[in-house]
């Protein structure tokens, strides 16, 4: 099976149009990973959670980010910045009532769920385990907890990563080893490294190939919703990837 990930979209709609049009061209591909924060700082959300509702193939799993929570929750305490807990106030004002109810419904609330696939065990998350919201799993944090995992895909720091762990185990057909692959897609509608595409992940679950997408979009489009709403920080930011 292949699969698309999909992680902080925020409520960047031209920059997921792109995307969906570039997987229209991939029909191998016959399921989702969304990762959370599909909302906030974009000036489009509503429009976002339309096109996911109708998204191109099977959704297998679809989780809160960090601003699903505190918008459904009311509560902004953990953003880093005053500009922050405005936005996600205004994002909070301006949801429609399908877009509420699909979060609400059609999102799993936790921040994390556990699925299989062609008999691999998976964990979607879209921070970390210890913080499923508002902290990022990285290469060097201590990650035995995931080894029970064949797969961890995680979202929330907006720059992508592929991770290789091996642990000890009782299984000398495989060396008294335990594989556990670890993707971050980075992000599609807010990246931070440096690259101001939408990005994603395909990922082939027969052969464990792993690519790692960026796709042009009309950015000065986009930039077209900003109008006042918000500190222009968010329509900035779109130009330069940070």
């Amino acid at each position: 099976m292949k699969v698309i990930v999909l992680s902080d979209i925020h409520g960047n709609v031209t920059a997921l149009q792109a995307v969906i049009e570039s997987l229209e061209q991939m029909p191998e591909v016959e399921a989702c990973i969304l990762l959370g924060d599909v909302i906030d700082y974009g000036m489009n959300s509503n429009e976002v959670v339309e096109r996911i509702k109708s998204f191109p193939v099977r959704v297998l799993c679809n989780i809160w980010g960090n601003h699903e929570h505190a918008i459904m929750m009311d509560d902004y305490a953990r953003f880093s910045s005053e500009r922050g807990r405005q936005c996600a106030r205004y994002t909070k004002e301006i949801l429609n009532a399908d877009s509420i109810c699909y979060i609400k419904k059609e999102m799993t609330p936790a921040g994390y769920c556990e699925f299989q696939i062609e008999g691999k065990k998976c964990l979607a998350v879209h921070g970390c385990l210890k913080d499923p919201y508002w902290n990022c799993l990285q290469s060097e944090q201590e990650l035995s907890e995931y080894r029970e995992y064949d797969y961890v895909f995680s979202g929330h720091s907006h720059k992508p990563h592929y991770i290789e762990k091996f642990f000890e185990t009782d299984d000398p057909s495989r060396r008294n080893k335990k594989k556990t692959v670890f993707i971050n897609p980075g992000s599609v509608g807010q990246p931070r490294n440096l690259n101001n595409h939408a990005q994603f992940v395909i990922y082939d679950f027969e052969n464990e190939d792993v690519l790692f997408k960026k796709i042009c979009y009309n950015i000065k489009n986009e930039q077209k919703s900003y109008l006042g709403q918000v500190d222009d920080f968010y329509k900035k930011r779109l130009e330069f990837g940070i």
